[in-house]
């Protein structure tokens, strides 16, 4: 099959960083994966939600979002007609999957907040912004350190996320949108710098999966996460 930027089944899109993208953020990155660009940015709180108020423990948690002109037609902004339900789904995600990083009670009472807005869309946006939101946070860590805010640095696991799905009967990785939009199964895949998995979506559009080709993706996507990992040396 041919695919963008000539491709293999088990390539990765271009990837590109860009720190300290956004001056206003305790720390931020501009992650861009193909045509697929996500502004994580980190913000200190000194504060923590009600239920770990003197618990001695922090708080990491997320917020995602899309421009109105991040896609090829124009995504109605989520502040006017609220947030949808895809939206907290995925923000959800990225907070579960960003809180695997750290132990809460390494962090003092704070909350880091990580907003991931979407600039440009072309698959694999929350994915992304796991990826790209799990460097800010280490980053964000390691500048409360340098201000003295934090002892020592706490230890870090590190966490990156991809896609995966069968287009045209071939596992392939790291989808844009027009794979995603055709693909007969999609699935995204979070995983940890030991090769644990943190959290495993995977649906079928057209007819059911087997077991082989599950296994197949899993392959590719531990391979693509593995690459992402190297982001982090």
């Amino acid at each position: 099959m041919n695919r963008s930027e000539n491709r293999s089944a088990d390539s990765l899109r271009a990837v590109s960083l860009e720190w300290d993208f956004q001056p206003g953020a305790d720390a931020s990155l501009l992650i861009r994966m193909g045509g697929t660009h996500v502004l994580c940015g980190v913000s200190v709180e000194e504060k923590v939600p009600p239920f770990l108020k003197d618990t001695g423990k922090g708080w990491i948690t997320a917020e995602y979002g899309m421009l109105p002109c991040a896609t090829s037609s124009r995504y109605k902004r989520e502040v006017v007609g609220g947030r949808s339900g895809r939206t907290y789904e995925i923000q959800r995600l990225i907070g579960r999957s960003l809180r695997m990083m750290v132990d809460l009670s390494r962090i003092g009472e704070r909350t880091l907040r990580i907003d991931c807005d979407v600039l440009n869309a072309d698959g694999g946006t929350r994915t992304a912004s796991i990826t790209g939101g799990a460097l800010a946070l280490r980053l964000a860590l390691q500048k409360l350190v340098a201000q003295g805010k934090l002892a020592e640095m706490p230890d870090i696991m590190p966490v990156a996320a991809i896609s995966v799905g069968i287009v045209e009967g071939t596992p392939c990785l790291d989808l844009d949108y027009s794979e995603d939009s055709n693909a007969e199964v999609d699935a995204n895949f979070v995983m940890s710098g030991d090769g644990r998995w943190i959290e495993i979506q995977s649906t079928a559009e057209g007819t059911p999966f087997s077991s082989e080709e599950f296994l197949a993706m899993t392959r590719l996507a531990k391979k693509g996460i593995n690459e992402l990992f190297d982001h982090w040396k």
